[in-house]
């Protein structure tokens, strides 16, 4: 084998102990023969140099705390995965197997360099008390970052105590408002890290507003996949089976993240099991639940290319050509789902800690598009005040393309009934039924006194 070029080798540790401030991660590709590396970097065959500019790299990269990811360049899937593409420099340079990226000490052994020691796990006194004060400190400046960093650091920890004392404390010195969103604001934090093949992952939901049965999961889950609706740099990864929008507002922090761990490694989530098919019909709605991969990686080969670091680019416009072909795909699955379900409704893509709040715009979006919507409130509202304290179900009966509501008491009692023509609805009559299910419980047969 040929000596590298450590003129070469030099130049790339210099360069990235420069850019190594402004990074989290960095992929780094290894090669595993000349010809590989032709392959996907013509005209390039010193093998050696290549190989050894990437030991070089990490161990940079690792002194200055960047993550590394590995991949070992593979002829075949580099050709698959560029199929009858044109393979420009930059093409060539942004690929990414994303089904066998190498991390932590996997990496580490396949450059085969001794793998740095791990950061030494945050420690806190037993007593949550002035850990709890000093979350509050840093929420009142949480710009700067400290206060995510801290969180992350207790949920590590697993100090859902701390959290728990925090929120207790907010609410009696403020108010119930504001450790509501001291709550959004943990959750939100919970819900996505450093985690997962890429290196960042969120959990993600999917609420879906129920006709009159629970639609297959799996396929509606693949349709979304398959709609072309999502960016090239985000992948998703949906559990089977629906899960419930009330055991989701339930989770603590700590149970959030658990999730989020769980899914990053390939587990079924011990906090939130499958809900029950049935309840979630006559709730109304059902979430299917999963994992957003973001596949933005900083790739060492486009950084080297260019010398560095891109300069900071403009916010992009909300609306591209993108970005509008792809609402356009997302809208087009939405009435694929609705036609193919008998009116089942998939809502909006929200990070898990957002489900009740979509479900709650939905709701109150879709009351204020049609006068009958009023009138089922303003019926439901009644039904309310006869049954005296007592839980309101309701009976749908689809009579021809009207929709018929009779109401009762769960004991079974009858409160009142109303009947609603096709004009009066934004949807055929079965599509409604999940929207109803939202605000009262739905019941196939009249309950029996």
């Amino acid at each position: 084998m040929s000596t590298p070029d450590q003129g070469l080798v030099e130049d790339a540790a210099w360069l990235a102990r420069e850019v190594a401030e402004d990074l989290s991660s960095v992929l780094l590709t290894l090669y595993p023969d000349a010809e590989t590396l032709d392959t996907l970097r013509p005209g390039e065959t010193d093998l050696a140099t290549a190989n050894a500019v990437t030991r070089a790299v990490a161990a940079v990269m690792a002194e200055e705390g960047v993550d590394i990811f590995v991949q070992r360049a593979d002829r075949g899937a580099f050709r698959r995965a560029l199929a009858g593409r044109a393979e420009t420099p930059e093409l060539r340079r942004a690929w990414v197997d994303r089904e066998r990226l190498l991390r932590g000490a996997d990496a580490w052994r396949a450059l085969g360099l001794p793998a740095p020691p791990a950061a030494p796990a945050p420690e806190f006194p037993a007593a949550p008390g002035p850990v709890a004060e000093d979350l509050l400190v840093v929420y009142a400046d949480r710009e700067n970052g400290e206060f995510e960093g801290l969180v992350n650091d207790l949920l590590q920890c697993g100090r859902g105590d701390v959290l728990d004392l925090a929120l207790r404390k907010m609410e009696d010195r403020h108010s119930a408002e504001n450790a509501a969103d001291l709550r959004a604001d943990l959750l939100a934090i919970a819900g996505g890290a450093e985690l997962g093949p890429s290196g960042w992952a969120e959990l993600i939901a999917l609420p879906v507003a129920l006709s009159s049965t629970a639609p297959d999961a799996s396929a509606i889950a693949e349709g979304l996949i398959a709609s072309g609706g999502l960016a090239p740099s985000e992948q998703l990864r949906l559990l089977p089976g629906w899960r419930s929008p009330t055991d989701i507002e339930a989770l603590s922090p700590l149970a959030m993240r658990r999730i989020l761990t769980d899914l990053a490694e390939g587990r079924e989530p011990r906090d939130l099991p499958p809900g029950d098919t049935d309840d979630l019909v006559r709730s109304g709605f059902g979430v299917l639940v999963g994992l957003r991969i973001d596949w933005n990686l900083a790739i060492w080969d486009e950084i080297a290319a260019a010398g560095g670091l891109p300069e900071e680019e403009e916010p992009e416009a909300e609306e591209t050509p993108e970005s509008l072909a792809q609402a356009k795909a997302i809208e087009a699955w939405r009435a694929r789902v609705a036609a193919e379900t008998g009116g089942s409704v998939p809502l909006d893509l929200v990070p898990l800690a957002e489900t009740d709040d979509v479900i709650a715009t939905f709701l109150d979006e879709a009351a204020g598009q049609v006068p009958g919507l009023d009138r089922i409130r303003d019926f439901l509202t009644e039904a309310e005040d006869q049954a005296e304290g007592a839980e309101v179900v309701c009976h749908p009966a689809i009579t021809g393309e009207g929709l018929e509501l009779a109401a009762y008491t769960v004991a079974g009692r009858p409160l009142s009934v109303l009947a609603l023509q096709a004009t009066d609805l934004p949807a055929p009559p079965e599509a409604m039924l999940g929207l109803i299910g939202g605000w009262v419980r739905l019941v196939e047969h009249p309950p029996r006194g």
